[in-house]
């Protein structure tokens, strides 16, 4: 038998009012025995009484409703199969949130001496500081930052010398925009999947010593292998996943080297290996893929391994190797390039606001496919660094280019003789500045 909610409403009402009728009734035997004791007591049973009705009412009504209700849905299916009417609410939709967000950045330029004093007003060879004889700006960048927990993202944002440089090689098709990320990418990274993650986007290349980042380097200007052998980015997946306590592997497959666009339909294979300990870190790095424009004919190889030794919190130290080849051409006139190199350096650093570094490398580009001109080079590079206050250091550097060959701009035109590319050797003398910040830990 069903009874509807306003039917039992009234019943519930009715013997709300007929508990006060029984509590006249029970005053007036009170009045009688004339006793105050009695009359708070007979006000205590009638209370007692009321609120007891109440709560059987109730819970009798709540035992209808429940009767009343439509049965659940069966297994495998669920309420929404229904179409909502005018008079359901409006379903509420999920809410997601990331977390905190991570702000950091940087500001990095400098003034740099070029003694060759070529016309071009350029330091060749170089990465990013490639002004000579005038202040510049290196790059100014702003990073936004969430850990995935389990899913975090990571976008670098900027401008300045170093963005051009990093985007050259993309198409002019490319959207204007790309040339001012430098990261953009998201990462899953599953609580229960034992420090596996993935990301998905542009993100910076697994290969070298160094990073984009001046303040992340030991040295202001940098290295041969990082502007020659290697290169800055990839956009697609990486994969990267915990062996063991000491050992993490990762796979990626990317587009190619520097380019958010692909300039042909073939894909990159990146693998990824480092084993870390306290006092060392030995990382291990591939990549192989098609990389001729328009084709899919030719792979390009490149091998990279940095060791880095940390014995304690004075001295440190690394040691850097590429190879790469590229093959390029069908049958006979195929042919294959191929750079390769070794750099060093030595950090130490004296006291808390003062460090010393010195680099050396040589770097052969045997077939001219790197820097344009079949040659091999070296380098020495001498950098003292001063903290100012935390978040500001100043670099003062000096460092010589060799050449096998006459490579090197220098002068101007004096008599109808430019006098460019005739030295085998190039000085400079920089100071650079850099201010940045990031999240305290």
């Amino acid at each position: 038998m069903r009874i509807s909610s306003k039917c039992y409403s009234s019943i519930l009402i009715g013997t709300m009012l007929a508990v006060p009728a029984f509590g006249q009734q029970t005053s007036s035997n009170q009045e009688s025995t004339g006793g105050t004791q009695v009359v708070r007591t007979m006000d205590d049973l009638r209370e007692r009484i009321l609120l007891d009705r109440i709560e059987q009412l109730e819970k009798r009504l709540a035992d209808l409703e429940g009767h009343n209700a439509s049965p659940p849905p069966p297994p495998g299916q669920t309420g929404a199969t229904s179409a909502p009417t005018a008079q359901d609410p409006a379903p509420t939709p999920p809410t997601w949130s990331v977390g905190p967000i991570d702000f950091s950045g940087l500001v990095d330029g400098y003034y740099n001496v070029n003694f060759n004093h070529p016309s071009s007003m350029s330091n060749q060879l170089y990465n990013f500081d490639v002004k000579a004889n005038q202040f510049s700006l290196n790059m100014a960048k702003l990073t936004l930052a969430h850990s995935p927990d389990p899913v975090g993202f990571q976008v670098d944002l900027g401008f300045g010398r170093a963005f051009d440089i990093i985007h050259a090689s993309e198409p002019s098709t490319a959207p204007s925009f790309l040339r001012n990320i430098e990261q953009a990418y998201v990462s899953l990274k599953p609580a229960k999947a034992k420090g596996f993650e993935v990301d998905f986007g542009q993100f910076v290349t697994s290969a070298g010593a160094e990073v984009i980042e001046t303040n992340s380097n030991w040295n202001y200007s940098r290295s041969l292998l990082f502007a020659w052998a290697i290169p800055y980015y990839h956009f697609g997946l990486r994969a990267s996943f915990p062996v063991g306590k000491y050992f993490t592997g990762g796979v990626q497959l990317v587009n190619g080297w520097n380019d958010t666009e692909d300039n042909n339909s073939g894909k990159t294979v990146g693998l990824t290996g480092t084993f870390t300990t306290k006092k060392f870190a030995w990382s291990n790095n591939y990549y192989g893929g098609p990389e001729n424009p328009n084709t899919n004919t030719g792979w390009r190889h490149l091998y990279d391994t940095t060791l880095l030794l940390t014995p304690n919190s004075i001295v440190n130290a690394y040691i850097n190797f590429d190879y790469g080849q590229n093959r390029s051409g069908i049958g006979p006139a195929a042919f294959t390039s191929k750079w390769y190199g070794f750099a060093g350096a030595l950090h130490i650093q004296a006291t808390p606001k003062w460090a010393f570094t010195p680099r050396v490398e040589w770097f052969k580009d045997g077939d001219g496919f790197s820097t344009g001109l079949a040659q091999d080079l070296k380098e020495f590079t001498a950098t003292g660094e001063y903290k100012m206050v935390e978040g500001l250091l100043a670099r003062l550097e000096y460092r010589r280019d060799w050449s096998n060959q006459p490579f090197f701009f220098r002068g101007s035109a004096v008599n109808g003789t430019t006098g460019l590319g005739t030295y085998k050797n190039q000085d400079t003398l920089s100071l650079g500045v850099l201010a940045f910040f990031g999240p305290k830990r």
